[in-house]
């Protein structure tokens, strides 16, 4: 097994930076999801690993050897992408032979492996059947399996979840990551979904603008992300603003004893999640509110209560990252 690292890699469309600078290292046998929202540069980036792309700058290694010039088909990647990409007019098992039969492996070897990758997704004996026959999650398996067919070295999925629905989306994820973990080979995948990022990776690098912001694993970019984007993008969050009034803290109007801005600041962005907010009784908690909504709990509004904050599980952002 191989790890992956990106050196200052950049990729420019014209005037249009799509991937701006991009230091990345995915350490072998691991399962990294590139996560953001659209337009991001995640997709850039995966086809840069892949070789679909040439970076305007930096390095891309894989096994301590530079791969920036190595073609296609010579990376020993395999890759599924977001529209699957099945040939209609072959059989599953010629899907998932394509890959052996360009390398000119012999019929027996390659009847044996298809064999094989469809017990591996849970799809035996379908080798026969047509893909317009099967169910989307049935083609997203096929698609895996032609991916595994040449057993690559990097396994590369370009949003491959996002057409299913999601029920079977989330049995899928489970699959995927099982998959993953049995074969233990290092795994990227690209996604927008963060449940789908928090559900399956070992670490996820969150980006914008082209630029990779955090890479951490999931527990800790929820619990400590770098900057407010990072804290809202994942996962539910209150970003709000604390100051410094008489030399305590206060959120809301409400001194929060024990909670600390960066020195020689008088206001701070902080986030602070839901579960992390206690609901108490009018008066039993520094910070004074209403309840003007409640959902699936019944009908009534309008109750006083007060709110309590524990220091220890709110994030403080200085200008341009976390304190």
């Amino acid at each position: 097994m191989s790890g992956l690292e990106l050196v200052n890699v950049t990729k420019r469309y014209g005037s249009i930076v799509a991937v701006d600078d991009a230091m990345l290292n995915v350490p072998a046998g691991s399962f990294v999801c590139l996560l953001g929202p659209s337009g991001c540069g995640k997709t850039t980036l995966m086809r840069i690993v892949a070789g679909l792309e040439t970076p305007s700058a930096g390095d891309v290694r894989f096994d301590g050897e530079a791969i920036g010039d190595r073609p296609v088909h010579k990376r020993d990647f395999g890759m599924v992408f977001q529209s699957l990409a099945l040939f209609p007019h072959l059989t599953v098992g010629e899907n998932i032979a394509y890959p052996l039969k360009i390398r000119h492996r012999g019929k027996a070897e390659r009847e044996a492996r298809v064999a094989e990758l469809l017990d591996m997704v849970r799809l035996p004996g379908v080798a026969d059947r047509a893909v317009s026959q099967l169910s989307g999650g049935q083609r997203q398996r096929v698609a895996i399996a032609r991916a595994l067919a040449v057993s690559p070295k990097l396994f590369l999925l370009d949003e491959p979840l996002s057409a299913l629905d999601a029920k079977l989306r989330e049995a899928m994820q489970v699959e995927l990551r099982q998959l993953q973990q049995r074969l233990g080979v290092t795994t990227i995948v690209v996604t927008h979904d963060q449940r789908e990022a928090m559900t399956m990776a070992d670490k996820i690098v969150v980006m914008k603008g082209g630029r990779i912001l955090q890479m951490d694993r999931p527990i800790d970019i929820y619990r400590r992300p770098v900057d407010p984007f990072v804290a809202d993008f994942l996962g539910q969050t209150n970003l709000l603003t604390a100051s410094v009034e008489a030399g305590t803290v206060h959120v809301a109007g409400a001194p929060i004893p024990g909670l600390a801005v960066p020195a020689g600041r008088r206001t701070a962005e902080i986030s602070v999640r839901p579960e992390d907010v206690s609901v108490r009784p009018e008066g039993e908690a520094p910070i004074a509110a209403t309840v003007e909504f409640i959902r699936d709990m019944g009908s009534a509004v309008g109750d006083k209560v007060s709110l309590g904050l524990d220091p220890r599980s709110i994030v403080v952002f200085a200008e341009g990252g976390r304190a």
